[in-house]
């Protein structure tokens, strides 16, 4: 009786040791397999997820575009005013010319200021207050009369014209004398060409020669930062 004691003993012994055996093996393995979990009693273990390659969001890497912080490509900054376009004054005949933009460089009234063959347009232009529009922004192309050309008028005439009471007279005829925009000598071609004045002149070229109505072109392509002067040897008459 004391032999089977003793053995249901050991058998129940062993027992416990291969149940115990299967625990730690069991705890072992779950050990080494679950990296990056923690296991607490009552709760469901998630593996940790793997690192996504991109941002630190997981999501797939992205390429920023130079510009602002939204992404958006940088622009271009239009010079000009709020709508692009410089302010502009009206002056005698309808030459419209910007206000405030003044060219860099030498303009069209200080290229003839610097030329005594132009003295006398200078002093007409002064008179008509034109000075200041044709120091502007432009565009402008100006067929320009030389000393010369004026000496051809009758003396009274022209003094006449830089009257005070004449200016409007003397207005109308040098606007005649300029056409918008910068127009070079190989821009030109036979045919009208309507003047800042409102009345048109009369392009003939032949050859290397060009006129202007009765007037030759002298001296080409002058080129100033806000047009072009073309010296003529004869003073152009509107149209009555």
């Amino acid at each position: 009786m004391s032999r089977s004691i003793f053995q249901i003993s050991i058998a129940a012994t062993v027992g416990v040791a291969i149940v115990s055996a299967g625990i730690f093996a069991t705890i072992s393995s779950h050990a080494q397999g679950g990296t990056g979990t923690t296991t607490s009693p009552g709760t469901t273990t998630t593996p940790s997820p793997a690192p996504t390659p991109g941002g630190s969001m997981g999501t797939p890497g992205t390429t920023t575009t130079p510009g602002d912080s939204m992404g958006t490509p940088g622009t271009t900054t239009t010079p000009g005013g709020s709508m692009g376009n410089p302010g502009t004054m009206t002056t005698p005949g309808g030459m419209s010319t910007p206000r405030t933009m003044t060219p860099a460089g030498k303009t069209i009234v200080s290229i003839a200021a610097g030329n005594k063959n132009f003295s006398t347009l200078v002093t007409a232009l002064k008179a008509a207050d034109l000075v200041p529009t044709l120091s502007a922004q432009g565009p402008f192309t100006v067929f320009a009369p030389t000393n010369a050309a004026f000496t051809k008028l009758p003396k009274a005439t022209l003094a006449n014209l830089l009257k005070p009471q004449n200016k409007a007279q003397l207005t109308r005829i040098l606007t005649y004398h300029v056409v918008p925009g910068a127009v070079t000598s190989n821009m030109l071609k036979s045919g009208s060409v309507a003047t800042v004045q409102g009345g048109n002149v009369n392009v003939k070229i032949s050859g290397k020669k060009v006129m202007v109505n009765n007037a030759n072109v002298i001296m080409a392509d002058v080129k100033g930062s806000n047009g072009v002067i073309h010296a003529i040897d004869t003073v152009l008459m509107p149209p009555n």
